[in-house]
């Protein structure tokens, strides 16, 4: 075992992903978690004696475990059990129209031709082309980078990509792009959802995030056991490595010792010295002291605003009407009323869009079969303070429920078959954050270069996670997790050439 000693506060998709990594370099992990379970905000919740992923539900970028698992000496395949999906999400609206967003861009084309004509079919070929070319732009200097600096990710763009941020109007909001892009209103809040991946407002997020639809379009997978089973594979892989892992170890503070990290201790008294940590939690948890005054001044003392919470319902029940997919968004009609409601005057939306996960579909149920479903309203980041009420989130599940079956789809949540998950509860499991379940949120074209990187100013901590870049997500998460790693692990060698330089008398070079 290596002399090196790494703690890893938190078990989410980034502090697991870092846990693998380092144990298979050989060095001594342990991962410490406050939960009983590994994930983080993936999670399940149990009705009836059923486990219903009650937090992140979609499964994309599969490039980033290929690669994580491969660089470990193993494969997607060989440690779960995925399914691609050929729907990737079924959309419903007030006026009766629906439309399923397919894998194969040639049915959604199909599919949007029928619905609201040839013009629109074409702008949505168009609209694919848009997004695949900014992906191609944006992956390398956003998306796989160490925190990019303004100067530095332009120079990565190269001359081509800055070419395609010009035709794209980058200065614009996605909703303004999307304006651009089609003339059925109905298209521009389809795609507009997806700001809400990065816990955003579409009027407020950059057009950049366009390139989310080319992420979803490059496949979503279902995976057995649910999102949480793709934690427990990360788990026995990192194991398998040598990484220890400690549930229901919270940590009280990281502490230093002459100008550096030394070990975290733990509301239980027990101190685990480690000469490198990485904080796989809400960097605003150190902002605001709660892991100790030392580790302040790892983040900026700025807060940056935050990004959506959520109103969830668990639930194990029949469902009757219309018929689901395993994804599925229900619009209201004042698609920009939601976002004013949270983000300008702090409140529940009065008129919610629904998102229903039936995570027992797309497979035939009998009729009257109770099903896993989890459904989901944005919420304002308000976990924290006294803004809502008993009575507001009751008003809220009275209005997302009104508006389910006014589009076609009876359900209804009770005592016996469902659990209700508030910004309160989502704030009490992630301290600081408010219920903020995507760190800050990515408002204006500049906040990618606002977040933190797995670098900090405390020698010896590194941070892993959705709030840190490249952001939120699972993927991305997973993808912070490797950079903090990977930021350790040079951080070793660096320590190395200096001891080998101060024994060849000052000088690095024998």
């Amino acid at each position: 075992m290596s002399e090196h000693k790494v703690v890893i506060v938190g078990a989410g998709m980034g502090g697991l992903s870092s846990a693998l990594l380092l144990a298979h370099q050989g060095l001594d992990v342990t991962v410490v978690e406050a939960a009983g379970e590994p994930g983080g905000k993936v999670h399940s919740r149990e009705v009836d004696g059923v486990a219903i992923d009650s937090g992140p539900t979609v499964f994309t970028m599969r490039w980033v475990f290929d690669a994580l698992l491969h660089s470990v000496g193993t494969s997607v395949e060989a440690e779960m059990q995925i399914t691609p999906l050929q729907v990737l999400a079924r959309h419903f609206w007030p006026d009766g129209s629906q439309l399923d967003l397919s894998a194969d861009a040639r049915l959604s084309e199909a599919a949007i031709a029928a619905w609201s004509g040839g013009d629109e079919a074409r702008r949505f070929q168009k609209f694919c082309q848009t997004t695949r070319a900014l992906y191609a732009a944006l992956e390398g200097p956003m998306i796989r980078a160490q925190r990019p600096s303004m100067g530095g990710f332009m120079g990565d763009l190269g001359f081509k990509g800055l070419g395609v941020l010009a035709q794209l109007g980058p200065m614009r909001s996605l909703w303004q792009q999307l304006g651009h892009q089609f003339t059925d209103p109905r298209l521009s809040q389809l795609f507009a959802r997806y700001a809400t991946y990065c816990g955003s407002s579409p009027w407020q997020s950059p057009a950049t995030l366009m390139l989310i639809a080319q992420v979803e379009m490059d496949g979503v997978w279902s995976v057995q056991g649910g999102m949480v089973g793709m934690a427990e594979a990360l788990v026995r892989v990192a194991r398998r490595r040598g990484a220890v892992f400690r549930y229901h170890s919270t940590c009280q503070r990281i502490e230093k010792r002459q100008g550096r990290v030394c070990g975290v201790r733990l509301q239980s008294g027990e101190f685990l010295p480690a000469d490198r940590v990485i904080f796989n939690g809400d960097a605003a948890a150190l902002r605001q002291g709660l892991l100790g005054d030392e580790a302040r001044q790892a983040v900026p003392k700025a807060s940056p605003p935050r990004s959506l919470s959520a109103l969830t319902w668990s639930m194990h029940t029949a469902t009757e009407g219309v018929a689901l997919d395993r994804h599925n968004v229900f619009f209201q009609n004042t698609y920009a009323s939601e976002f004013e409601d949270i983000f300008e005057r702090q409140r529940l939306p009065q008129q919610p869009t629904v998102y229903v996960c039936a995570q027992d579909r797309p497979a035939p149920l009998a009729l009257g079969q109770a099903e896993r479903i989890f459904c989901l309203v944005n919420a304002p980041a308000s976990g924290d303070g006294n803004a809502i009420t008993e009575e507001a989130l009751e008003q809220c599940q009275t209005h997302t429920f009104q508006h389910l079956r006014q589009l076609g789809l009876q359900l209804q949540p009770t005592a016996t078959h469902s659990l209700r998950t508030t910004p309160q509860d989502f704030h009490r499991r992630f301290p600081a954050s408010g219920g903020a379940l995507y760190g800050q949120a990515t408002h204006g074209w500049t906040s990618i270069f606002s977040r933190p990187g797995s670098n900090t100013p405390l020698p010896g901590l590194f941070l892993a996670g959705g709030s840190v870049h490249p952001g939120p997500g699972v993927p991305m998460a997973a993808l912070s997790g490797q950079r903090a790693a990977e930021a350790l692990m040079a951080s070793l060698a660096s320590t190395s050439m200096f001891q080998m330089g101060a024994t060849f008398g000052g000088t690095s070079t024998p």
